[in-house]
C-alpha cells in the first residue's frame, strides 16, 4: 500500500481526504498535519510515500515545507493539492521539488490516479496548471519590471494617487505616469488596474 500524509490548514479538507484514501486498499493515510512545520515533524515520525501538500497555510508554507523536505534528503514525493493556480503559486511550488500540482476540484479516481503516479516518480499535473506552464513556454519572454516600476505598482495597488505615489517616492508626477506606462507594455496591459492584477498574478508585488 502506498503510505500517505496529508498536510492543509483546514480539518474539514483532511478528514475529506482521509476518508476517500482509507476507502481504497492501495492507500493508508498515516498521518495529518495543519501547516508546514507539523508536517516536517510528522514525515520524520512516519516516512511517507506520498504527501499531499496544500500551499497557503500558517506557520510554515507549502512551497517552504517542500523545500526544507529536500535539503532534509526526505524521499517522499510531494504532490500539491490545492485552490490556487496562478504563476506566483505553481512555479516556487514546481521549482522547490514538487512531483506533481493538481487542484482541489480534481475528480476522486483522477486524484487516486495521481497520487499512484507519483509514486512511480511520475510529473502529475491538473490540465490547468498544464496549460498554464504551455502558455508560458510559448510565450516570449518578457522585460522584468524595473525596482522602481515594482515600487510605484505596489504603492498604487495600496490605493495611492499619482500624486501620492509621487510624494512618497521623492519623484515628479510625470515621472510616476512614466513608470506606469513603461509598467503596462511589459506586463502587457493597459490601465492601472489590469497592471496591479497582473503584478499579483505573477508574484511581482504582494497582496495587502
Amino acid at each position: 500500500m502506498i503510505r500517505i500524509v496529508i498536510v492543509d490548514d483546514h480539518p474539514v479538507v483532511r478528514d475529506g481526504l482521509r476518508g476517500m484514501f482509507d476507502g481504497d486498499d492501495r492507500f493508508t493515510v498515516l498521518g495529518e498535519a495543519g501547516d508546514g512545520r507539523e508536517a516536517l515533524a510528522v514525515t520524520e515520525a512516519v516516512t511517507p510515500d506520498v504527501i499531499l501538500m496544500d500551499l497557503r497555510m500558517p506557520v510554515l508554507d507549502g512551497v517552504s515545507t517542500i523545500r526544507e523536505l529536500r535539503s532534509r534528503g526526505s524521499s517522499a514525493r510531494v504532490l500539491v493539492l490545492t485552490t490556487y493556480d496562478t504563476d506566483s503559486d505553481v512555479l516556487p511550488a514546481i521549482k522547490a521539488g514538487a512531483t506533481g500540482y493538481l487542484l482541489k476540484d480534481t475528480p476522486r479516481e483522477d486524484l487516486f490516479r495521481a497520487v499512484l503516479a507519483a509514486h512511480r516518480g511520475e510529473s502529475v499535473l491538473s490540465p490547468a496548471v498544464a496549460g498554464r506552464l504551455m502558455g508560458q513556454l510559448r510565450s516570449p519572454a518578457k522585460e522584468p519590471l524595473s525596482h522602481r516600476e515594482i515600487e510605484v505598482l505596489t504603492l498604487i495597488a495600496r490605493g495611492c494617487t499619482n500624486r501620492e505615489t509621487a510624494g512618497r517616492l521623492f519623484i515628479s508626477e510625470a515621472t510616476v505616469k512614466t513608470h506606469l506606462l513603461h509598467a503596462y507594455a511589459k506586463l502587457g496591459v493597459r490601465d492601472r488596474a489590469s497592471a496591479v492584477a497582473t503584478a499579483i498574478e505573477q508574484g511581482l508585488i504582494r497582496r495587502d
